[in-house]
């Protein structure tokens, strides 16, 4: 039978231990409900965020009265309406901590994202992106890049069966080709859950487990860092590659305000203008919010003085080609 435990103090050093990472609404709760036959306990049947922490579940493997145990666990997405992306490094951070501490290492990482999104940009490429930082460049062969809601694709393209198939396999071919590359060429293997299924996601983390078997289990790049190496969390590549973000979202914001500005200078219709100034209002609020973000980010010339004579540590982060976007 499955249980929730605690994702930090109760996992053993023996567990196998699987983490899904991805953007909200890819399934993570849901790969979850399906590997322990619990539909809805987490997912909840929305595609919402439902995660609030990082949690975990423990189920025993087939190898029954040997004491060995599958703990799945599930974070939160770089993209939460109501937390910064900042707040949910923090939490992914502690928790990676925390094992890391207790010589509890990951057993593999699967990333999930939706086949049924038709761009990568946004939202997707920042959670690719932060994964790719977080991770760093050695721990890539434990990783699983899989595609969900397949069977989604006929609602969102308005093409059934086979048609549905072959947009699904198109995206699969951009995303080795252009956007997962760099993950690939470290090691990760491409997967898809083509049928919301018990048996095919146990297809998926069985074959993840039988490469685990081939290698040793490694820390991801943000355990190295902040425990190993002790460099802040600002000051790892994850945190820098979120400051980077940050001012790309800074600067697009600025240019929207711009725009909405010039849109009530040469309207003459007050109703239009009552409805622009809305508009620039809320922008002004996301672009205060990013802002605060970004400046509990920002390095210090000191700081950057000091992360010099940190060391450097074993892996490095992998950057996600930006190209196309």
């Amino acid at each position: 039978m499955a249980e929730d435990i605690d994702a930090s103090k109760g996992v053993r050093q023996d567990d196998i231990i699987v983490a899904f990472m991805g953007p909200t609404g890819s399934g993570k709760s849901y790969f979850i409900d399906l590997l322990t036959k619990q539909i809805g306990k987490r997912s909840r049947t929305t595609l919402k965020s439902v995660t609030q922490n990082v949690e975990a579940t423990r189920m025993p493997s087939d190898d029954g009265p040997s004491g060995r145990y599958f703990v799945f666990v599930d974070t939160p997405g770089f993209d939460e309406k109501d937390r910064t992306d900042m707040q949910i490094l923090t939490l992914i951070n502690e928790w990676l901590k925390t094992t890391y501490k207790r010589d509890v290492k990951l057993s593999g990482l699967i990333y999930l994202h939706p086949i049924t999104h038709n761009r990568m940009a946004g939202i997707p490429y920042r959670n690719l992106r932060m994964f790719g930082e977080l991770c760093g460049d050695v721990a890539m062969s434990q990783v699983v890049l899989v595609t969900t809601m397949w069977e989604r694709l006929g609602l969102y393209e308005g093409q059934e069966g086979e048609e549905g198939q072959k947009v699904g396999e198109r995206r699969v071919q951009e995303l080795r080709n252009k956007f997962w590359k760099e993950l690939i060429e470290k090691g990760s293997e491409v997967d898809a859950l083509k049928k919301a299924t018990t048996d095919d996601a146990w297809r998926v983390v069985n074959k993840l487990v039988e490469r685990r078997n081939e290698l040793d289990r490694v820390a991801v790049l943000l355990q190295q860092e902040v425990v190993d190496k002790k460099i802040a969390l600002k000051e790892t590549q994850a945190g820098q590659a979120l400051y980077t973000d940050y001012q790309k979202r800074l600067a697009a914001q600025k240019e929207r305000m711009k725009k909405v500005l010039e849109q009530v200078d040469k309207s003459k219709d007050p109703g239009l203008k009552k409805e622009l100034q809305k508009e620039y209002d809320r922008i002004r609020k996301e672009f205060d919010k990013t802002f605060a973000e970004s400046e509990t980010l920002k390095r210090s010339l000191l700081d950057r003085f000091l992360s010099l004579f940190k060391g450097k540590p074993k892996a490095k982060g992998v950057k996600i080609s930006a190209e196309g976007l």
